[in-house]
């Protein structure tokens, strides 16, 4: 079993930064893939990047990539989401998830609660 808590959402205004952190708890956060999120008003939750469970691999949808870098500390439980160069359409609730195996989807094992990002134009 693994708890997901996110913190670090807030309101930014455009070309700004935000950092978000999950706090895992468990012993086995370690053995999962682990990935961010995020959803806005009136769409569909939708992938934003994710990293292998040693970090050696990370990977991201076309349109954060360049702007945001997702980081983890097993040693610490954490995983975290780098936001730089933020826009409007950045705006979402972000979700933490944890997955077994190589890749993060939305059929993830396990999900936190969500933080909310506002970008201001």
């Amino acid at each position: 079993q693994v708890q997901l808590v996110e913190s670090g959402g807030g309101l930014v205004q455009a070309g700004g930064s935000l950092r978000l952190s999950c706090a895992a708890s468990g012993r086995t956060f370690s053995t999962y893939t682990m990935g961010w999120f995020r959803q806005a008003p009136g769409k569909e939750r939708e992938f934003v990047a994710g990293i292998t469970w040693s970090g050696g691999s990370t990977y991201y949808a076309d349109s954060v990539k360049g702007r945001f870098t997702i980081s983890r500390d097993n040693a610490k439980n954490t995983v975290s989401l780098q936001m730089n160069s933020l826009k409007p359409e950045d705006t979402a609730v972000y979700y933490c998830a944890a997955e077994k195996g190589w890749v993060v989807t939305s059929s993830a094992d396990y999900w936190g609660q969500g933080t909310q990002v506002t970008v201001s134009s």
